[in-house]
């Protein structure tokens, strides 16, 4: 990689392009993601930061990460036999059921894409 320089004024300053970079679209799988890469991985937090890639890498775990949570939650509620029928009967126990599945589900996403 060669690097050219122009003269301004007195000084000589490297010619750099600014690369078009892919919007940060990450919610909140990508921010704890980011955290988790920050506090134990640095190495791979600057080398993603330094290559341009960190804004992807988020923007795919959080991809990744929503698509597998409205998976899981869709199989653990289908395995526990919690159905539209339950939510007309007893929206309390159908409520408290979904969030106990939710919390489960975040748990395996956590463990398995954003801390590995």
């Amino acid at each position: 990689m060669e690097i050219t320089y122009s003269k301004y004024r007195d000084y000589y300053l490297p010619d750099l392009a600014v690369s078009q970079k892919e919007p940060a679209t990450y919610g909140r799988f990508g921010r704890i993601r980011l955290k988790y890469l920050k506090e134990h991985c640095r190495v791979t937090y600057i080398n993603l930061k330094t290559s341009g890639k960190l804004t992807h890498h988020l923007n795919e775990i959080d991809r990744e990460a929503n698509v597998m949570l409205q998976l899981l939650i869709e199989q653990m509620a289908q395995a526990q036999g919690i159905t539209e029928q339950l939510k007309a009967e007893n929206q309390m126990a159908w409520v408290g059921a979904m969030n106990n599945i939710r919390s489960a589900a975040e748990e395996v996403i956590l463990r398995d894409i954003i801390n590995k």
